[in-house]
């Protein structure tokens, strides 16, 4: 984040080994070209990396969005080659980006410029509250919720018309947010005040705060794809809560490790995969933790790269991307395997992942 409020005692970014930058607003060495890359059938970005024979990729069906906090900018991965195809130059300190549930467009939220913008077939700047990271499309596509650290609310986002159509007030740092798979309401973990805040999609008002811990640190929130749990993770506890959405009450609480960071759930609903960030003095590394749902027991430990932020599941493949902030690459893993199959080079400190599909794709299992 950019400013103290969001970067003081809180601040759970990966810590930089010595003898390297942050450059926040250098944008990626890349080789480029004023080429067109059509994407999500209309998408025309005009700086792009490109191969060495300057030949455009083709239009790509199935893809991962990438934020890069200190670059500025938002890397988009094909999935069939797991390759880097377009660098999208967005606002300052992108934190989080969520894609479209129809894949066309994605909504990336910048904490330098209090703005999300959106991209890909569509292209707007839409300003919002003050440091804004996370953000959750509504299932049809017609809202965008996006916490703002800065100011303790969260901004409602018209998808159609492009402006902020209703501001909620919710706790103390604002970090992440998450919507049930009904669209009904939208789960906001606020890190300060150790609460989370459910909100009425229908009325945009606050039905429930569910008390955590202000020493728990909660940090990120997913919900099980049937809408039954949502999941917790706790920097301060080490351990990931379960809260069972009917009730709004805290069923479990799960050991996790230390320093869990992010958590996402397998489209079966089975399995919790938790990014943990490790710390021995100077040295930041990282693991995935393997989270069983019914036994509520950690049952693998996944090496992935230094400083894991994000992770996202696709629910085509089974494929886990998770986001190494401290050494700028995206591990990707095989959730069949628990094994990590591919590690992509991105821009720095990469954050925010989201994962997009067009229809009319590659029929899922072809990977």
């Amino acid at each position: 984040m950019l400013t103290p409020l969001i970067r003081t005692t809180t601040d759970d970014r990966p810590s930089v080994p010595p003898g390297r930058f942050r450059r926040s607003e250098q944008w990626p060495r890349v080789r480029r070209a004023a080429v067109a890359v059509t994407i999500a059938g209309g998408l025309t970005v005009t700086s792009v990396a490109v191969p060495a024979s300057g030949v455009a990729a083709p239009p790509l069906r199935k893809f991962v969005y990438v934020t890069n906090a200190d670059s500025g900018t938002v890397s988009v991965i094909n999935r069939e080659t797991n390759t880097v195809i377009v660098t999208i130059p967005v606002g300052g300190l992108p934190n989080d980006v969520a894609a479209a549930p129809d894949g066309r467009h994605g909504y990336v939220t910048n904490g330098g410029s209090n703005t999300v913008s959106l991209i890909n077939s569509v292209r707007a700047t839409i300003p919002v509250g003050d440091s804004p990271n996370g953000i959750a499309i509504t299932p049809d596509g017609g809202r965008a919720y996006v916490t703002n650290g800065g100011s303790d609310t969260v901004s409602v986002v018209d998808t159609a018309t492009k402006t902020v159509i209703a501001t909620i007030p919710v706790g103390d740092l604002p970090k992440d947010v998450a919507i049930t798979p009904d669209g009904g309401r939208a789960y906001v973990v606020n890190r300060r005040s150790g609460t989370v805040t459910v909100i009425n999609i229908a009325t945009n008002t606050v039905i429930a705060t569910i008390d955590i811990d202000c020493a728990s640190l909660p940090q990120k929130v997913a919900i099980a794809p049937d809408g039954s749990r949502a999941y917790v993770t706790n920097g301060g506890s080490n351990s990931v809560i379960v809260i069972d959405t009917e009730t709004n009450a805290i069923i479990g609480t799960i050991p996790a490790g230390d320093n869990p960071s992010c958590v996402a759930i397998t489209a079966d609903g089975s399995r919790a995969y938790v990014g943990r960030i490790l710390r021995a003095g100077t040295v930041t590394s990282g693991v995935v933790s393997v989270i069983d749902t019914a036994t509520r027991v950690v049952t693998g430990t996944i090496p992935v790269g230094e400083g894991p932020g994000c992770v996202a599941i696709a629910t085509d493949s089974g494929r886990a991307y998770v986001t190494n902030g401290g050494s700028d690459t995206v591990s990707v893993v095989d959730t069949a395997t628990n094994a990590v199959i591919a590690t992509i080079p991105v821009g720095d400190r990469p954050e925010g992942v989201s994962i997009g599909t067009l229809p009319g794709g590659v029929p899922a299992g072809t990977h």
